[in-house]
């Protein structure tokens, strides 16, 4: 059986750390530590569109059990290089979860997307079904239509809160403010769905560029 793509989601807030350290610390060593880990697809990198100090990175996973690799375990525990000891003690880690892709199903994240959209919840036990029907056949297909939408995907997540999370790559970051991203997103069901959820979690980003060498 094909096992779903996996997800790994990282946010940090990184306000007490020199920008410049912490993005050489990233490209550097953190994400080819991470890619050199077989199963690793890609790996990309978002900034908050109106918190420049907020940082998100998204890894597609072949599947979830990637992360059982020791390549990978010993790199997140105690095998942290030095450098990565000390960008840890200086930065707060606000989001890690990993997560299986129910929608689509196998859909890896596109190269060129110039934002992304991240949505996470819980969702009250009476109301999972229900939730999952507007997820499926009205929430993310209507979000899929919207012009500046390269691609929407859902998943639930086996480590990590919140359980259900929405990852959507944009062209850029004014496109949830269209009138056609409004009116995908409020609908009748939605405001049934609605006060069904808690924890939410919503980061709008921008995607990270590397400064060019001076």
């Amino acid at each position: 059986m094909t096992l779903p793509l996996g997800l790994l989601v990282a946010a940090f807030d990184y306000s007490t750390i020199a920008e410049e350290e912490f993005n050489a610390w990233y490209d550097t060593e953190h994400i080819p530590e991470r890619m050199a880990v077989k199963g690793f697809i890609n790996a990309q990198r978002w900034i908050g569109a109106d918190n420049p100090q907020f940082a998100l990175a998204t890894y597609d996973l072949e599947n979830v059990r990637v992360l059982e690799d020791p390549a990978y375990y010993v790199r997140k525990a105690e095998g942290k290089s030095p450098w990565s000891r000390r960008i840890s003690s200086k930065t707060k880690l606000l989001v890690r979860l990993v997560g299986e892709q129910l929608l689509p199903g196998r859909m890896p994240s596109p190269g060129n997307a110039g934002a992304l959209l991240f949505v996470a919840c819980n969702v009250k036990p009476g109301a999972e079904a229900d939730f999952n029907a507007w997820s499926d056949q009205e929430h993310l297909p209507a979000i899929a239509n919207v012009p500046g939408v390269l691609c929407t995907r859902r998943f639930r997540s086996t480590e990590g809160a919140p359980k259900y999370v929405v990852v959507s790559h944009l062209t850029n970051t004014e496109v949830p403010a269209s009138a056609a991203w409004q009116a995908a997103i409020n609908t009748p069901w939605t405001e049934r769905i609605r006060p069904q959820t808690s924890d939410r979690i919503r980061h709008l980003l921008r995607r990270y560029q590397p400064k060019a060498p001076a």
